[in-house]
């Protein structure tokens, strides 16, 4: 009997129509566009500015355009996870009302919350339910409304931010495709330099919190950087050796968007050429659980059966990881328009 595998069958996503550029950025605090392209390579990002609206209809968005793409019915798909940190309220859970939101009714779900690797951890998940059999059409949607906790008076922080969401459909594969294998790490001693400080249960909401800027992101620059820089390498580059994977071999490397220096050195010390590492941090920021997602979007046309990529993270807690993943078919699926 062949071995049942979690292919990635289709991928969609959204960004806001608001462009948040450098220049808009200089004009509310003290920074410049050259400041923010030379440290981390971001020249605009997307917001969700209309009032009202959360993550969750981000997510919409995203899934029904997924849904419509692969001719996948509401009724069919049988489990939905939401990925991300910032839910649009602390329960019921986002992936209940993206569900709702989107008409799925015969499915259950949650939320997974793993800092910038959410949806990298939310992958390796729902993919164990499809090698088991448990499942057989998981939407995975990783997304984030970023500008809901980013301090605009902070010029470390509020250039880095982006909102946006993207949702893949994970499908049983008996071809050799899809996911091959995930290295998955956390260290919590991490968590001290990127962390929200209110909002849980530990520091509930009050007047003091919200007056001290507490519900904003923290960041401690140079320590999250170094981590990343190394971890985010290391794991890659353990992962092509694992399965005896070259720079030639390897088709693309899908790289969280945080930090363009970060890119490059992932890339540089898995021996790929920039023209193999997937790069869209320049126009959307980093989206959090965004990023892997909408770089699959936006690279999708180019994609081919068979592909191997390396998906590669690290986020808030500290979390990182890679996973070796075989693209599952050519180009844009689109039924809709066969």
């Amino acid at each position: 009997m062949a071995k049942v595998t979690a292919a990635i069958t289709g991928v969609a996503g959204y960004i806001p129509d608001y462009v948040l550029t450098n220049e808009e950025l200089s004009k509310m605090v003290d920074t410049t566009d050259e400041w923010i392209m030379t440290r981390i390579g971001i020249k605009e990002r997307r917001i969700l500015k209309e009032e009202g609206k959360g993550t969750s209809d981000m997510a919409e968005m995203a899934v029904k355009e997924l849904l419509r793409k692969t001719g996948a019915s509401p009724d069919e798909v049988d489990m939905l996870i939401y990925c991300g940190v910032t839910p649009d309220m602390p329960f019921p859970s986002t992936a209940n009302i993206i569900s709702d939101k989107v008409g799925i009714l015969n499915a259950f779900g949650y939320d997974i919350n793993a800092g910038c690797s959410s949806f990298l951890f939310s992958l390796h998940t729902a993919a164990q339910y499809i090698e088991t059999g448990y499942r057989k059409k998981i939407v995975l949607v990783g997304g984030d409304k970023m500008s809901s906790i980013t301090d605009y008076t902070d010029r470390t922080t509020c250039p880095l931010f982006g909102d946006g969401a993207g949702a893949v459909l994970i499908e049983p594969c008996t071809d050799g495709y899809g996911l091959m294998d995930a290295m998955l790490h956390v260290d919590g001693s991490g968590r001290k330099h990127l962390f929200q400080a209110a909002g849980g249960s530990l520091n509930p909401a009050s007047m003091e919190t919200v007056l001290k800027r507490q519900h904003f992101i923290y960041q401690e620059g140079q320590p999250v950087f170094k981590a990343a820089v190394s971890r985010m390498a290391d794991t890659a580059v353990a992962m092509m050796e694992k399965h005896g994977l070259t720079n030639e071999t390897i088709d693309w490397l899908v790289p969280h968007q945080a930090n363009l220096r970060i890119i490059d050195a992932t890339g540089k010390r898995m021996g790929l050429p920039p023209e193999k590492v997937m790069v869209n941090i320049t126009r959307y920021g980093n989206t959090s659980a965004g990023t892997l997602p909408l770089c699959l979007w936006d690279w999708e046309p180019q994609l081919k059966k068979g592909d191997n990529l390396i998906l590669a993270t690290f986020g808030a807690g500290f979390t990182w990881g890679a996973i070796y993943l075989k693209w599952a078919y050519d180009g844009v699926k689109d039924v809709t328009k066969k």
